[in-house]
């Protein structure tokens, strides 16, 4: 039981993490803009991030059921998933990178669990991951891009002999909704990731006898239905919207002002192409990389004031997180179960 108790405590660790690492990604355009300022953003972001978490449970069921075979994960598989996700965010974090949490985690998850399996491959749903991971990670930048891009032009054709002040003017109002709906979607997809993750450390708990001491009024506890409706939810997206609060200044000055310089109208187009994205695949359970999809439209609405406009040097070095994060934590989650198992830690 001390085991589960502690990776609860790695999951909700991550969870904040994320907090302050992913969502720093979805209000930096808010800042770069200076529609809202940091503090301001953050509360935003943390508020409507807190309200999104307790939207729906098809990301969580993706991550708890949909990606490996169940029955070779462990408590202390979980954690070597987690904890290498959680070095892999915390290194890209002080580089000032957007990399995915998202991604990271998948990819601890893949890793340790087939260290736990001894290198059966069959552990990894192959078909789950294709279509509800490697899948989106391809389509998703290209939507971003193309349908900032889209956007972005569909504006400037309907505006473009407006004055540029009533332009920021009415935009920089725009964007406080955008920037909401983006906050709101990053919290139906995000936080689910962690509910998930916690609800299979739960299911293998039970499977394990972990929770076989426990008196009767508690075994609610680890009951499904419990899991995905009650405090787990609770939790993830208090601890998330925490995270939020902490901040994530790296990452936003990377994304508000290192790929390209902003404008209200460019803001609210990135959010609000990045923020549907992201909802749709919330709705089909896709854990979707939100740092993938607003990055990605933020070139694409950059690419319609010029091609110059776009610092294509700092793109490449988060094109390379990106391409990195599921490969590195992969690896980082399978040794950190190899480790565990010749220490025999966790059984």
């Amino acid at each position: 039981m001390e085991l589960i108790l502690f990776v609860i405590v790695a999951a909700l660790a991550f969870e904040y993490i994320n907090g302050f690492h992913d969502t720093a990604i979805s209000i930096a355009t808010s800042v770069s803009t200076k529609v809202l300022t940091p503090r301001q953003a953050v509360a935003m972001a943390a508020t409507f991030n807190l309200f999104g978490a307790l939207v729906g449970t098809a990301v969580a069921a993706t991550i708890g059921k949909g990606l490996v075979d169940t029955s070779y994960v462990t408590p202390i598989t979980v954690f070597c998933a987690l904890f290498g996700a959680i070095i892999w965010n915390l290194t890209t974090w002080w580089l000032g990178l957007p990399s995915s949490s998202s991604h990271a985690l998948v990819g601890g998850l893949c890793g340790a669990s087939l260290a736990a399996a001894h290198g059966r491959w069959s552990v990894i749903k192959l078909e789950g991951v294709w279509h509800k991971i490697l899948l989106p990670m391809f389509t998703a930048p290209v939507v971003g891009i193309l349908g900032g891009c889209l956007l972005m032009f569909i504006l400037l054709f309907f505006l473009h002999r407006q004055r540029p002040t009533m332009i920021n003017r009415v935009f920089g109002r725009l964007q406080l909704l955008s920037a909401a709906w983006m906050g709101f979607s990053h919290g139906t997809n995000d936080a689910q990731k962690t509910m998930g993750i916690i609800a299979l450390l739960l299911f293998t708990g039970t499977k394990a006898g972990a929770f076989h001491d426990l008196p009767g009024w508690l075994e609610f506890l680890r009951t499904p239905e419990f899991v995905v409706a009650g405090w787990v939810k609770v939790a993830c997206a208090v601890t998330m919207a925490a995270g939020t609060a902490a901040g994530g200044w790296r990452i936003i000055r990377t994304l508000g002002h290192k790929v390209v310089r902003l404008q209200p109208i460019h803001g609210f187009a990135a959010q609000t192409m990045a923020a549907g994205v992201i909802h749709l695949a919330s709705h089909f359970g896709i854990p979707l990389s939100t740092t993938q999809v607003i990055s990605a439209s933020i070139v694409g609405v950059g690419t319609t004031k010029r091609f110059s406009a776009v610092k294509w040097g700092m793109v490449g070095k988060i094109v390379w997180a990106w391409v990195l994060t599921i490969p590195v934590t992969a690896l980082l989650g399978y040794g950190l179960q190899k480790f565990c198992l010749a220490m025999h830690i966790g059984g």
